[in-house]
């Protein structure tokens, strides 16, 4: 299942770059339209200035009709009467009307004194209006300025005003309004008319129509202003180097940045990929020299943010008419992010094939084997090598077959492994199972199964997957462990028969006490009965004192037994207080004669403990016995026994047995409590080592320290039995 998922990952990177493909191919098509669009919006700027030459052409020669006007003016003014101005002033106004074009003069001031009849009838003027005839009426050098378009009005007023000012020629355009209320476009050229003497006489001028230059520009923009668009929209742009291989062009989005740094260089100067792919390069130069196109290079570049940045450049050579190498032209794009995806698909096959890898080992270590199975068609879907092993087959001689496994387990489990399998199935829910597998070679393995139902949205199943575990080492250390913990509970048993022993003397005493009051009580209950009348209520008072007589024997003898015999360990909930004051008693022959005083600080209100009576007891013996011995050794000094409860901060009951004996050395405080090691010459090593056995398996710690002036002190702790609840 894991390959499978690796495999709809990487089926969703290629769609995903399937579908930046596909985006990148709609934007070279779309690059493919705006370029045509430039062409045709180029080739009608081309004829459009053809025309404007032609118009220029003719507007040189408007002035040079003018100019020999001129001259006739000042031979006329020189040679003959003023009444002769009207004459030039006709012949300057039907040359103008018949030039193609649209003229007019203006007064030394300034203002417009006469347009010819095309002007005239594009600014919609009466037939009879002044300027159709040269008349100069006195109007204001700026008077013509409203008609233009009000955006033009303030830039063609101070180009104006320039030209009056300095008495020099000037060109300039602007949007006139016609008669309709619509703007044209055109081009204005006004030069001055002199006389011989360099008098202004007046200023003629010729206006140009550019309204189709002026729309065939517009359009250039607004298709350039497309192409900008996308060439910084999209991740591609467009570039051109020289023959020498060095960028002349690069659009503004090139690189990521303002690409201005990069003109006058190669691609190879900024390249981070130079000296670590020397072959790619080498090959791509090879390409270069023999001037033939190229796609889809990619190279590592430092992109305008100063990070790596991979490049995909694409180009094909140009040459000129004759034929002579003039450099490239191609498009680059930034391929950083689908680079990057290949490398993040790149690291996540190989992070999946050491998954699955440590998978394999994982599963070797801990023996465990896993699988996948469709219930609808029941195919095994995955099944992993350790799986195979795990049942003693070959993963290349037998296939993954529900039922090759089942033969595998042993027939005394077969049947009902089936048959809980299938009602797991059945009601969907997991399946927990502990089988055995008996192998080809009649070696038995213990398998923990188990197993977990997978449903789809509408709740239906669609496989069961699992895990089987080889369990068999851990069968054996437990029954490993139980034959050791059975061989503790013998050596406990027998340090509590042989501590029974060592207080024979004392038990004897014990019971004995409880036999001679009874047989005392009896006798006096005989005499009262002797005498006449009977005194039955002193009768019926010893016989009630033998009765608790015989039940305290009993208790002791019990007690004994308990001690003696060989029991599984019962655990409830008493009193330890009570617990120490028994086993005091119990010792009390021994205290007695080692000379030992004994003093006890049991708290009051003391929380009852949960654990087995007798062990703790036994425990707590131990301790009595060995502080009792270790002081009878002592020849100078009080032989003093300390047994003190407490409550503790952990919750529960903390228990002291502090001694004045010789103590123990603090290099061996630990070692007293390892199995074999003792420091008395008759001792065996084990008490302490079964003492703290006992309180770990009661959940509690027992440890020692030295005594202050001298001696030991035994501590451990028991949870109380509100803790364990």
């Amino acid at each position: 299942m894991s390959r499978n998922r690796a495999k709809s990952r990487t089926r969703g990177r290629k769609l995903h770059l399937t579908g930046a493909k596909a985006r990148v191919g709609r934007a070279r098509e779309t690059r493919a339209d705006l370029e045509q669009q430039l062409k045709a919006c180029r080739r009608e700027i081309a004829d459009a200035r053809e025309r404007l030459v032609e118009a220029m052409k003719q507007q040189t020669a408007t002035s040079e009709v003018l100019r020999s006007e001129q001259g006739l003016t000042v031979d006329i003014d020189e040679g003959k009467k003023a009444e002769e101005q009207p004459r030039f002033a006709a012949q300057v106004q039907t040359t103008l009307n018949v030039i193609p074009a649209f003229t007019w003069y203006a007064a030394p001031s300034g203002g417009l004194t006469f347009v010819n009849k095309r002007t005239a009838d594009y600014l919609g003027l009466p037939k009879d209006h002044p300027l159709r005839f040269g008349i100069d009426i006195g109007a204001p050098w700026d008077a013509h300025i409203p008609l233009l378009h009000p955006d033009d009005q303030e830039e063609s007023r101070k180009a104006w005003s320039t030209c009056l000012r300095t008495g020099e020629a000037g060109e300039f355009s602007f949007r006139v309004r016609n008669h309709q209320g619509g703007y044209r476009w055109f081009l204005s050229r006004a030069e001055p008319l002199r006389a011989s003497d360099g008098t202004l006489l007046q200023w003629v001028g010729v206006n140009l129509e550019i309204e189709e230059l002026k729309c065939a520009e517009q359009a250039l923009r607004e298709t350039e202003a497309k192409a900008r668009d996308y060439a910084e929209t999209a991740s591609d742009w467009f570039w051109e180097i020289g023959p020498d291989y060095k960028f002349t062009l690069l659009t503004e989005n090139a690189f990521g940045s303002d690409p201005s740094a990069r003109i006058g260089t190669t691609c190879w100067d900024h390249a981070l990929d130079l000296e670590t792919e020397p072959e790619k390069w080498r090959l791509v130069r090879e390409t270069l020299d023999a001037r033939e196109p190229f796609r889809d290079f990619v190279y590592c570049s430092v992109g305008g943010n100063g990070l790596p940045m991979y490049v995909k450049a694409s180009g094909k050579p140009v040459f000129d008419a004759n034929g002579e190498f003039r450099g490239y032209r191609g498009t680059g794009s930034d391929v950083t992010e689908r680079q990057r995806a290949e490398e993040a698909l790149r690291e996540s096959a190989e992070a999946l094939r050491r998954s699955e890898a440590y998978l394999a080992e994982s599963q070797r270590l801990t023996h465990t084997g896993s699988w996948a199975w469709d219930p609808r068609t029941e195919e095994v879907l995955y099944c992993s090598e350790e799986m195979f092993r795990i049942f003693g087959l070959d993963p290349r001689k037998s296939p993954p077959g529900r039922e090759n496994f089942r033969r595998q387990i042993h027939p005394e489990d077969r049947d009902w492994v089936r048959q809980k399998f299938e009602q797991c199935l059945r009601e969907r829910v997991d399946s927990v199972a502990e089988y055995r597998v008996l192998l080809a070679d009649g070696t038995v393995r213990h398998i923990a199964s188990s197993g977990h139902p997978v449903v789809d949205e509408n709740g239906e199943l669609i496989a069961f997957v699992g895990t089987a575990v080889d369990v068999t080492e851990r069968k054996r250390a437990q029954a490993e462990h139980e034959r050791l913990r059975q061989l503790e509970a013998d050596l406990a048993h027998m340090n509590r028969v042989s501590m029974m022993g060592e207080l024979a003397a004392s038990l004897a005493h014990e019971i004995t006490q409880p036999i001679a009051s009874a047989r005392n009580n009896a006798r006096a209950a005989l005499n009262f009965l002797d005498q006449r009348p009977p005194d039955l209520g002193e009768v019926r008072e010893a016989i009630d004192c033998v009765v608790g007589d015989s039940d305290r024997a009993g208790y002791i003898i019990d007690r004994i037994r308990d001690h003696i015999k060989k029991a599984p360990p019962r655990k409830g909930r008493f009193d330890l207080n009570a617990a120490i004051n028994e086993v005091i008693v119990s010792a009390r022959s021994a205290i007695t004669e080692n000379g030992v005083s004994v003093q006890t600080g049991l708290a009051d209100g003391l929380s009852p403990v949960q654990g087995d009576r007798v062990q703790v007891q036994q425990v707590v013996l131990n301790l009595v016995l060995n502080a009792v011995e270790a002081m009878g050794s002592v020849e100078v000094g009080s032989r003093e026994l300390l047994i003190s409860t407490e409550p503790n901060q952990m919750n529960g009951v903390l228990v002291v047995v502090r001694d004045s004996g010789p103590g123990i050395d603090s290099e061996h405080l630990e070692r007293v409590f390892e199995a074999f090691y003792t420091t008395k010459s008759t001792g065996v090593g084990m008490g302490l080592s079964i003492c703290r056995s006992i309180i770990d398996a009661h959940g509690g710690r027992l440890w020692a320290e030295a005594n202050e002036p001298r001696g030991a002190v035994f501590w451990f702790t028991l949870p109380s039995a509100e803790a364990n609840s």
